[in-house]
């Protein structure tokens, strides 16, 4: 919309000023007019740079004009605080349209961005109003008029707004689908979850349309929902990463990691990263050696050996996992992480090779480790004075 705005008001600053570079005595530029042009075509800091050399005390010079394109340069930049005062500027100065003799709509319009964007809600909902037939032709100010009113806490009077939307636009889905949300946060499952069935139908909705209610429903908690959105996301769009890892989350939430698992495993053929997700997960769900061979397929060096030391502790691997210490030495990742050097240490005390525990344990410093490492030497010391308890 913003875009759109923008052309619509630099287009009305240039057809009020006949020559497009007019000059004031045959010798200077307009610049006013050059740095409309110049926000028109996104050079903010050159259409700054021409605003500098506007002597504001001159007689003829266009003050109202001047703000109005300071405001668009400081909201296309995200200066939403610099952009009100530019805009209220504008109008203080008597900015207005030379056929109408009124405040050109589409500013108040952009007063409304800024308002909403500084959390000053009644007083988008305020310029949007005075924006009139303007405003009412365009959808997206239903939207953020509606939700102004919802962030306000006028439940009802967002309900209205969409109504009236829907009434005017009755080929935009755009409210329907607001109301969804709306109702998740009302805490109505059952009545998102149809609304959200209606308009998907209705609409013909995209993949993001299905992910963004699963996940709003997965969100609350409505698991069962949830999956009924995103099981049809994946069925629709089965090349879709972000329906599947939803998806996949949802079922983690839920507590099915081997769901989970599958759909990540599924889904490291879309993007293999995904792989250690999977690998992970059917850990978690007591599938060890199925953990292994995905960890196998895991390109990332730092990641794979983490994993694998994980999973091997899980099988009481220790002679496996001492064999992996020159791997875990050369990528960094046990001068880097204490957690691993211990695990290391623990292998070999497994393993009886007590010489190398001594190695590792002086160089753990985290408290925690710390007193492990002082707990293992005790049992260490155990070991050797009756062999028979440890063998």
């Amino acid at each position: 919309m913003r875009y759109i705005l923008t052309w619509l008001l630099l287009s009305w600053l240039v057809l009020t000023c006949p020559l497009l570079l007019a000059k004031a005595d045959d010798d200077e530029v307009d610049f006013i007019e050059l740095a409309s042009v110049l926000v028109q075509d996104s050079h903010y800091d050159r259409a700054e740079d021409a605003l500098q050399n506007v002597d504001l005390t001159a007689e003829a010079v266009n003050v109202g004009k001047y703000h109005t394109v300071y405001g668009l340069i400081h909201l296309n930049r995200g200066e939403s605080a610099l952009a009100k005062k530019s805009f209220y500027a504008a109008i203080d100065a008597g900015f207005v349209d030379e056929i109408t003799g009124q405040t050109p709509d589409v500013l108040y319009i952009y007063l409304a961005q800024v308002h909403f964007a500084l959390e000053e809600y009644r007083e988008a909902i305020d310029s949007i109003l005075r924006a009139g037939e303007t405003a009412a032709r365009l959808s997206s100010t239903y939207i953020m008029r509606a939700h102004a009113h919802w962030l306000l806490n006028e439940k009802d009077q967002t309900w209205t707004v969409l109504e009236e939307a829907s009434e005017r636009f009755p080929g935009n889905y755009a409210f329907t689908r607001r109301k969804v949300f709306y109702l998740i946060d009302l805490g109505l499952f059952q009545e998102a979850a149809d609304l959200g069935k209606a308009y998907l139908e209705a609409a013909e909705g995209e993949v993001d349309d299905f992910v963004a209610i699963g996940n709003a429903l997965r969100q609350a908690g409505e698991y069962d929902e949830a999956l009924g959105f995103l099981e049809q996301a994946r069925l629709r769009f089965p090349d879709n990463e972000d329906a599947a890892k939803v998806l996949a989350h949802t079922y983690l939430a839920r507590g099915d990691l081997l769901a989970a698992a599958e759909i990540f495993y599924k889904a490291s053929a879309i993007n293999p990263d995904l792989v250690s997700e999977a690998a992970e997960l059917y850990r978690r769900a007591g599938k060890p050696y199925r953990a292994l061979i995905l960890n196998a397929q895991i390109e990332k060096q730092d990641i794979k050996l983490k994993q694998r030391l994980a999973i091997l502790l899980e099988l009481e691997r220790f002679s496996q996992i001492t064999a992996m210490e020159e791997a875990l030495t050369r990528s960094g990742l046990l001068a880097a992480e204490e957690d691993l050097r211990y695990a290391l240490a623990y292998a070999y005390f497994k393993v009886g090779r007590f010489d190398e525990v001594e190695r590792h344990l002086p160089l753990l410093k985290r408290p925690d480790l710390f007193r492990k490492g002082i707990e293992l030497r005790r049992v260490m010391e155990d070991c050797l004075e009756t062999p028979w308890r440890c063998s």
